[in-house]
């Protein structure tokens, strides 16, 4: 992690792969141009059939519309009040976590997560939740170095990731003697399959139970299938046993799939993996659902 006392451009020069990931680009953060600008010009959100939102400077106010200029054409229109959105200072850009933005709507959010998502960072916090966007090709944030970095670390002492996620609730497992859950939910390839293959590989090597093995899914199963996993765990922290189950995400005829080769000739399995926890058949255990 890059020390606080550094510029940008002098701890830039010492982060490695991982680190720009992570931590990336937020000079402009304290730059006394871009919060100067943003209030002399009253900066806002403007739709854009196009783009969503753009960035408008409000001119004048007339009633229940608002005359705007366009920041990138220059173009004034006029604009519903209500269509207008407040914009963020510049110290809030590609915040961590958008709770703490002093705007908080629509574009203030997808402004954020595009500029976090362009800048390499696809994990945000919003509150309790953590958004992801599928990068759609491997980062270097998932070896066991960045592992080993979240481990038993709070959530605030670190960048937004699925394993701090994970570490949290195993922290709170093991204190509170509770059950957790993590929920994975997203539409097609949103990437909610491998998050839940990361949280599985935090959790085995946090418990050091076992050793997990790469799993082969077919590629049409993410149309069909989801596969929830709960994992057991002995009063000590550590991985005993994982049931495995595969539902049908949408009640439908099977007729309207293709068929699903190299797999058995079923639309809903059920298993159970148990790894042997050296204890007694009534050990008290809890679950990682």
């Amino acid at each position: 992690m890059c020390a606080s006392s550094q510029t940008w451009a002098e701890s830039a020069a010492t982060m490695t792969d991982a680190d720009k990931f992570l931590y990336g680009d937020r000079g402009a953060v304290n730059n006394p141009l871009a919060q100067a600008d943003w209030a002399t010009k009253k900066l806002v959100w403007v739709p854009n059939e196009k783009l969503g939102f753009e960035v408008g400077s409000l001119k004048e106010e007339q009633g229940d519309e608002c005359v705007v200029e366009l920041v990138d054409s220059g173009k004034k229109v006029k604009i519903n009040k209500d269509d207008i959105q407040k914009m963020n200072p510049p110290k809030f850009n590609k915040v961590e976590d958008m709770a703490e933005l002093t705007c908080l709507n629509e574009a203030s959010v997808l402004h954020n997560l595009k500029d976090r998502y362009y800048s390499g960072l696809i994990y945000t916090y919003s509150g309790l939740f953590c958004v992801v966007i599928n990068p759609y090709k491997h980062l270097p944030i998932y070896s066991e170095e960045i592992v080993n970095m979240y481990k038993g670390k709070k959530r605030h002492e670190m960048p937004p990731h699925i394993y701090a996620i994970t570490d949290s609730a195993y922290r709170s497992m093991m204190q509170d003697r509770e059950d957790q859950s993590i929920l994975c939910t997203g539409e097609s390839g949103a990437g909610k399959t491998e998050n839940t293959k990361k949280v599985i590989q935090y959790l085995a090597h946090v418990a050091s139970s076992f050793k997990s093995k790469k799993d082969q899914v077919h590629g049409q199963e993410r149309q069909l299938l989801q596969i929830c996993e709960k994992i057991n765990f002995d009063v000590t922290g550590y991985i005993v046993g994982a049931n495995i189950e595969t539902c049908i995400l949408f009640p439908a005829n099977p007729d309207q799939f293709e068929p699903i080769t190299g797999t058995d000739d079923v639309w809903f399995q059920h298993g159970d993996l148990l790894i042997g926890g050296g204890g007694e058949g009534g050990e008290q255990l809890m679950s990682f659902n």
